[in-house]
């Protein structure tokens, strides 16, 4: 055999050796694949043909202290937008039907961009059923648009409630980086007020539903006959301290009007009717709000948004006096027979302290009675701003009650402290203990600040925190659980309240400045103040609390620019105080409040 030979029988011998051992790693191959790895590949066959859709959870109702809804939910109508399968050309078609602004769809996918493109993005909610109509006949040619139906808040239970229900809003991406095993893309969360406060109890949980898709991403089926499927669980019913009518009286009352009202149980600080003036239209919030209506808000010169019942710090005027009266009972430092006698006015130094009216010789009770301005000038002096502020911070000023919302706050109460910084150390002038002594000068407080001042009054410094929240109910268990108040003693004795519940007594009962309230039936006590104002007319304030001998109310309001506080705070004091006591409702928690709950869901028919 020539060499000639012998290199080509070896070359063929060379290529059939290749393709053999080629073929051997091929069947080797396969049969890895289909025999020992086929577990593995058939899990990820599953996850390539698998989809998940999420099931938003309803969130909890809320009722009132009589088991009256408050804050329901509604089904709604949400159109959503699946990146990965959209038609970018149906962009102007959409804009169109769903009434936005050009452009609309572009921004919400574009803020969005960082996430799966498999997630379906909400871009309308609470759409109208002839968008729906409109969708159903063309789903054929809207590629990667549905739509799904999810609840929303229902706001048609007659109460306003803007400030302390507050609403939720759509997860921003900060937020959503922090807080990203709670919450999804798209997801809304409480973003004030007591949606805000009780987020984790009131947003449930989640369902998901596995459904078989094409390569399209198309749905062909159920996965598993849904075998695996997790329904949504709606959560916690919250019961809430407010008395439905009670703040139906006190939100009519405040139309057309500035300003807030507090009303508490003296007992245990629960919220019995809470109104800051004016609000806003929560309904606006439970779907997209607008531009449009966001900058309307926001330019607003009466400010909706801003809660005056807990952020506007107003001077509290003659209702203050009762701090200094307190003080320099407890102290010793005079006795309820304690005299002063009003001309008109008082002297310091080169400067008159007016008083309204002549008054003559008055005593402790009187003065309050009278609201002797004269009087009080002469009293802080003797009882000196150290004792002063001392005995208005243990009544609750100069720092945040604890009211369960986050927006709240501290007032002034100034101190030896505060006026050596602003005037230098014991430079600043005594005088302005005179103003103080009838609370004007710097001093500013906030209406839940006043409430609780009044409610520390009707209960003999015994109260405890300020609160909205009752109890709640779980979903699953209907289970209700009550929450446990925070209580508290400022540490007065009786004998001191005693004598200022009686001139509080006498402002509403006897010859005061709040007679033009007075009932037949409920015996009020209370206190009047016209706030001073240097951007215009003064402010109208009223704190009492009723019923005198065994008090379940006590209350505080303030109407912006309205002068006189007996006049035009007062009444409105008494008609809230009326619609809270004259009734007969039962007060305990109703055994059937579970399936109440479902009547604070309106059905779809």
């Amino acid at each position: 055999m020539n060499d000639t030979n012998f290199g080509s029988i070896f070359r063929k011998r060379l290529v059939f050796l290749v393709i053999t051992i080629f073929f051997a790693i091929i069947v080797m191959q396969q049969f890895s694949m289909q025999v020992i790895d086929q577990p593995t590949y058939s899990e990820k066959a599953d996850e390539n043909s698998v989809k998940p859709i999420y099931q938003t959870a309803p969130r909890g109702v809320f009722f009132d202290r009589n088991d009256e809804v408050l804050v329901g939910n509604k089904p709604s109508f949400t159109l959503r937008i699946t990146p990965a399968d959209y038609d970018k050309n149906l962009t102007p078609y959409l804009e169109a039907i769903i009434g936005v602004e050009k452009g609309y769809i572009n921004k919400i996918l574009k803020q969005n961009e960082n996430y799966s493109k498999y997630i379906p993005r909400r871009i309308a909610k609470d759409v109208d059923f002839r968008v729906i109509a409109w969708y159903e006949e063309n789903a054929s040619k809207l590629k990667g648009v549905d739509y799904v139906i999810e609840t929303q808040r229902d706001y048609s239970f007659g109460i306003t409630g803007s400030h302390m229900f507050g609403y939720t809003k759509e997860i921003s991406s900060l937020l959503l980086q922090r807080r990203k095993n709670e919450y999804m893309m798209g997801d809304e969360i409480g973003f004030s007020g007591i949606e805000k406060t009780y987020e984790d109890i009131l947003r449930g949980e989640k369902g998901i539903k596995y459904v078989l898709v094409d390569s399209h991403q198309k749905t062909i089926g159920r996965y598993k006959n849904g075998d695996e499927d997790k329904n949504a669980i709606k959560g916690y019913d919250l019961i809430l301290t407010i008395d439905k009518d009670a703040q139906q009286v006190a939100e009519e009352a405040f139309k057309d009007k500035r300003g807030a009202l507090v009303a508490l149980e003296p007992s245990t600080g629960e919220v019995i009717a809470f109104v800051s003036a004016p609000e806003y239209n929560l309904a606006d919030f439970a779907s997209v709000t607008s531009n449009e209506i966001w900058t309307k808000l926001n330019i607003d010169e009466d400010k909706p948004m801003f809660n005056r019942a807990t952020m506007s710090i107003y001077s509290p005027g003659s209702t203050f006096k009762m701090v200094s009266a307190l003080a320099a009972l407890e102290e010793g430092i005079i006795d309820s027979s304690y005299r002063v006698h009003c001309g008109g006015g008082f002297q310091f130094g080169d400067r008159f302290f007016k008083c309204l009216h002549v008054h003559g010789t008055v005593d402790l009770k009187t003065a309050i009675e009278k609201s002797c301005n004269t009087y009080f000038y002469q009293l802080a002096l003797k009882i000196g701003l150290d004792r002063w502020s001392s005995y208005g911070a243990k009544l609750g000023f100069g720092h945040k009650t604890g009211l369960d919302i986050s927006e709240e706050s501290p007032g002034i109460l100034p101190t030896r402290k505060y006026y050596d910084k602003a005037f230098g150390l014991n430079r600043w002038p005594k005088g302005i203990l005179v103003s103080l002594g009838i609370g004007q000068g710097e001093l500013s407080v906030t209406p839940i600040q006043l409430a609780q001042y009044a409610a520390l009054f009707a209960n003999y410094g015994q109260s405890a925190k300020t609160h909205f929240l009752k109890g709640y109910v779980e979903t699953l268990t209907g289970k209700y659980t009550e929450v446990q108040p925070r209580y508290y003693d400022i540490g007065v004795s009786k004998e001191s309240f005693d004598v200022v519940r009686e001139a509080m007594y006498r402002v509403v009962n006897r010859a005061g400045t709040a007679g033009n309230i007075r009932l037949p039936d409920i015996a009020i006590a209370g206190k009047t103040g016209t706030a001073q104002n240097p951007h215009g007319e003064d402010h109208a304030v009223f704190i009492g609390f009723a019923p005198y001998d065994n008090p379940k109310i006590a209350i505080a309001v303030i109407v912006e620019n309205a002068g006189f506080g007996s006049v035009n705070a007062a009444p409105i004091a008494r008609d809230v105080i009326k619609a809270y006591l004259q009734k007969d409702k039962p007060k305990e928690k109703s055994a059937n409040l579970a399936a109440k709950s479902l009547g604070g869901e309106k059905s779809a028919d």
